[in-house]
């Protein structure tokens, strides 16, 4: 007979929904403002009846894709958002890791932003006074704290606002992949800090795309995928779910068989430009077993596609891809020159599909693709098409190690004596 859990209850979620409405074009949404017509929009469920339970002490980790509904829960039980129904019962003070410095006063400095976060939350300026010293050692950003915020670095933004937040003692501390932030030194004080929490019991409950995090550090684990609560568990056997989900294997109706990505993974934002004379028509990216997807498992053979069409002679064109983090620091790439496979011309009217195949060595989180079409007339180089920031790519790692890639060392221990 499985013990009961008889601690207190910290987060309590009850038939949770959120539905965004959808409209085609915005005249659609002012004529329906002005009852002008009837029903203008399709309706999206971010969440669709989710319940959860978490005790006082428990560290919790909510996984999922990217789209299905991680980040909306925490802030729907950090109140910045409101739910479309349902209900949400916190009983404790909350410390959130969502967006980091989304508090801050970008003309404030340092201190000051300490002091208005610190209010913000319910703490007395004496209180705040009182953990100053430990909130700035933490952040380690020397004299830059009596500047204004807007003239730090992404680096020492984010250093400043996670000392505020972890340093403030809450009772329940959310966090939204904010141990990834940093340099790994700076990642390393990170994870000592949550490891204070869970030893002095503080309730945790943390989203990430480093599975090996949420292995080591939660007690249990929850399963989103597009807006529904697929399960919970030990983390094991949540993550074991999770990786079927992303090769279109768990067994929870037919949506999760066709795949986890897709068009969920394209920018409707992006940048492109060239002279047209040939274009990228579609991009899009499968996993091992051929089926479309964004999020990739860290280890695994995956295909990048780009489907060109030509409207004009291109005498050697050249077709590219680079990946880049997302603070836009280039990771790798290549193309077809260098790679010497493909060294034809394109004929009007002519579609090509193009496919890289490599295997996934990068470190677990979320980066972005960017593609080219490009080549030379004469002397000239010219770009035909190129699309920057065209497709998410989410990494899905159980074992990360230091850098932006995995040389994926083998190791041996002999005794020599």
């Amino acid at each position: 007979m499985e013990e009961k859990d008889i601690r207190e209850v910290a987060i309590e979620v009850r038939d949770l929904n959120k539905v965004y409405k959808l409209y085609d074009k915005p005249s659609d949404r002012f004529r329906e403002a002005l009852r002008l017509s009837r029903k203008q929009y399709r309706e999206h469920y971010a969440l669709r009846d989710v319940n959860m339970v978490i005790r006082q002490g428990e560290t919790v980790g909510i996984i999922g894709t990217n789209g299905s509904g991680k980040s909306t829960i925490l802030k729907i039980i950090t109140g910045v958002l409101n739910p479309t129904s349902g209900q949400v019962q916190v009983n404790g003070r909350i410390s959130a890791l969502l967006e980091l410095g989304a508090g801050f006063d970008m003309e404030y400095n340092g201190i000051e932003n300490v002091y208005l976060n610190g209010t913000m939350i319910g703490f007395s300026e004496e209180e705040i006074e009182a953990k100053l010293p430990e909130i700035l050692e933490f952040a380690d950003i020397g004299d830059y704290v009596h500047q204004p915020v807007k003239t730090y670095s992404s680096g020492m933004f984010v250093r400043l606002a996670f000392a505020v937040a972890i340093n403030i003692d809450p009772e329940i501390l959310i966090v939204d992949e904010a141990l990834s932030v940093g340099d790994v030194f700076f990642q390393a004080k990170c994870y000592r800090k949550f490891e204070e929490f869970k030893k002095k019991g503080k309730t945790i409950v943390f989203v990430s795309h480093d599975l090996s995090s949420v292995s080591k550090y939660c007690d249990r684990v929850y399963l989103l995928n597009q807006g529904v609560l697929l399960g919970e568990g030990t983390p094991k056997k949540m993550i074991d779910a999770y990786k079927q989900v992303l090769v279109g294997q768990y067994e929870e109706g037919e949506d999760q068989k066709q795949g986890t990505g897709g068009e969920a993974g394209q920018n409707p934002e992006l940048l492109e430009y060239g002279t047209h004379q040939a274009e990228i028509l579609e991009v899009y990216l499968t996993d091992e077993r051929g089926i479309r997807a964004n999020a990739i498992l860290k280890g695994t053979v995956f295909s990048i596609h780009m489907k060109v069409a030509f409207h004009e002679h291109i005498p050697a064109p050249i077709f590219a891809y680079s990946v880049k983090n997302i603070i836009g620091v280039e990771i790798t790439g290549t193309n077809t020159m260098v790679e010497k496979a493909y060294l034809d011309s394109g004929e009007p009217g002519q579609v090509k599909e193009i496919t890289f195949t490599q295997e996934m060595n990068l470190q677990g989180g979320e980066y972005l693709l960017s593609l080219g079409l490009t080549g030379y007339e004469g002397d000239m180089f010219q770009v035909y098409h190129r699309l920057y920031d065209a497709l998410n790519i989410t990494v899905v790692s159980d074992k990360n190690t230091v850098g932006y890639y995995d040389m994926n060392s083998r190791i041996t221990v002999r005794d020599l004596e």
